[in-house]
């Protein structure tokens, strides 16, 4: 899987190739500036910094006194010799041309995913401690800059950047117990992460930057293709709904393992230590031979240990976050079919009113229809009607009827979301905990924490429930006259495709939501006749809202639509 020029040595691992680097302090822990510039890590990334220097390098520029071309070995003594203010260390290259490189270096190495990790073998190192360790690697690599840096300036700086020099952030791993099932064992001493510290806003970039087709079933359990093992693999244990769910990704992948944080509750030891899980995922594995879109992934249930197990390729297409976020779900809302309970694709926020009144208003829909576009119109068309809108879901929830009662449940703490959908009041006050993905690119995406768990999870009811229509030329708000009406547009999931997927144009999914409900469909059917029964017996509103997205994008007639939704919350 890792390119040829990756480093791999047990304290450093950087595969250049998804610019991801992990750095191992159990392994080794450098404390000072001479032990970071004589490390064998240091002599590693220098190899690796130069020869891409000279793989980009025209031929005939080789002949030239470059710094950027010397050997390795001649770098770091140069280094070394202006650190040690040696008279020979300019013998051959001006301070400046020396300095353009050492800049280069530093920048060639913060534009890696750089994460820390430690391991325990019990929960005995506090936030506190793991937090300082890797601060003090990173205060170490910022003054080994700053001394080569004023030395072949010539004068102190001016102006400092406390920029995150030595790492994007920092995991403390542990191995648990848990009853591992027959067959599941290479999953065994594999480690979770058990605390994490992030340093937002993180700025990531992948191969990809968009997720196509569809994940399917497989007649085989992609865990007999499992190869993983302790030293390449990580676990992240998340709570997605009341789901337990262990997600395995090899550390390629951790630019999504990482943004996992800002979306799902990591559990903690307890929920682990004994403890089975309802979902099992393998990010980065070989898929099974013969499978349909083998390129894309899938899932199993494995009956005799009543375990959804979902299996996503190791390729270019799947750096894109998406296809992390949507397997998750899709093993979830399998796993809330089998009990039922109907997922729902769309987003549920909480609206406190001046008027004292509060409303639970569900937005449905697939991708591009317009459900966070819409709650972002309601803020802006609310002038002073609205205190607060609490986001309960932003993606993903799930209805339930219990007792002769209808609740609806939250599956993410965080939200994954296109920039061009947030205001930009929205996107500033959040920025210094967002995670972004791609940022310079079409459908470029932030990952922010959104809710509590116990907040998301708990039992909310329903007041309003619209589908999402970005097709019709319509404007404004309707309600359905009847549930045979509400239930085919609902089933139907119509929508034109505004390019988040490799989907264009008008297209059809069933229940708007390819992740569970298409896949088991015949499973899912009754449960959909049986939230419409409750829902029109309660008469709680159902209907849809016109969001203009598929037509000619217009801002004013979304507002427009928002504001007859407000008055109809208002009146309800």
């Amino acid at each position: 899987m890792e390119k040829t020029n990756a480093i791999d040595l047990a304290s450093f691992y950087a595969n250049p190739d998804r610019n991801v680097a992990v750095l191992n302090f159990n392994a080794h822990f450098i404390t000072n500036i001479f032990d970071l510039v004589n490390s064998e890590e240091l002599a590693a990334f220098v190899r690796l910094f130069l020869k891409e220097q000279r793989d980009k390098t025209p031929e005939d520029a080789e002949a030239k006194d470059t710094f950027n071309l010397v050997s390795p070995e001649t770098y770091l003594a140069t280094v070394k010799a202006i650190l040690t203010d040696s008279p020979d260390a300019y013998a051959q290259y001006q301070p400046a041309e020396i300095l353009a490189s050492i800049e280069a270096l530093y920048t060639y190495y913060r534009a890696y995913l750089r994460v820390a990790t430690m391991t325990v073998k019990h929960n005995d190192v506090v936030s506190a401690e793991f937090m300082t360790i890797d601060q003090r690697f990173n205060n170490l690599v910022i003054r080994l800059y700053r001394q080569i840096e004023e030395k072949l300036q010539g004068h102190a700086n001016h102006v400092y950047r406390q920029v995150n020099a030595g790492s994007s952030a920092c995991v403390l791993l542990q191995k648990i117990n848990w009853p591992v099932p027959a067959g599941y064992e290479d999953l065994r001493d594999i480690r979770f992460m058990s605390r994490l510290m992030l340093r937002p806003p993180m700025m990531l970039h992948t191969k990809s930057n968009k997720r196509k087709g569809h994940f399917t079933p497989t007649a085989t359990n992609p865990i007999e293709h499992f190869t993983g093992t302790k030293d390449d693999w990580f676990c992240y244990p998340a709570m997605i709904g009341e789901s337990l769910a262990y997600i395995y990704f090899h550390r390629d992948y951790l630019a999504s393992g990482m943004a996992l944080a800002n979306l799902f509750k990591l559990a903690d030891h307890a929920r682990i230590e004994n403890h089975k899980p309802d979902l099992v995922l393998m990010f980065g594995t070989p898929g099974s031979e013969g499978d349909d879109q083998p390129a894309n992934g899938h899932y199993f249930y494995d009956a005799e240990n009543d375990l959804y197990v979902g299996q996503v390729p190791y390729n270019d297409d799947t750096t894109y976050f998406g296809y992390m976020k949507k397997m998750c779900l899709t093993l979830h809302n399998l796993h809330m079919i089998s009990k039922h309970k109907l997922p729902i694709h769309g987003s549920m926020v909480k609206i406190t009113f001046t008027n004292g009144k509060t409303k639970t208003v569900v937005f449905f829909g697939d991708s591009g229809a317009g459900k966070s576009e819409s709650i972002e119109a309601l803020q802006t068309v609310a002038d002073d009607e609205i205190v607060n809108i609490e986001t309960i879901f932003d993606d993903m929830g799930s209805f339930s009827l219990e007792d002769g009662k209808l609740y609806a449940q939250g599956t993410e703490t965080g939200a994954f979301v296109r920039l061009d959908d947030l205001s930009s009041e929205v996107a500033f006050n959040n920025m210094d905990r967002g995670i972004y993905m791609n940022p310079e690119q079409k459908n470029a995406r932030v990952i922010i924490p959104a809710n509590s768990w116990p907040r998301v999870v708990a039992h909310h009811e329903i007041d309003m429930w619209v589908y999402a229509n970005n097709y019709d030329d319509a404007v404004g708000i309707h309600r359905f006259a009847d549930e045979a009406t509400a239930k085919d547009t609902f089933i139907a999931g119509k929508r034109r495709a505004l390019g988040t997927t490799d989907e264009v144009g008008m297209s059809t999914t069933f229940f708007a939501n390819p992740f569970g409900p298409v896949q088991e469909e015949a499973a899912t059917r009754p449960i959909i006749d049986k939230v419409f029964d409750r829902l029109f017996k309660d008469d709680v509103y159902v209907g849809e809202i016109y969001t203009h997205l598929g037509n000619d994008k217009s801002q004013d007639k979304l507002n427009e639509s928002a504001r007859a939704l407000l008055k109809v919350l208002l009146d309800l």
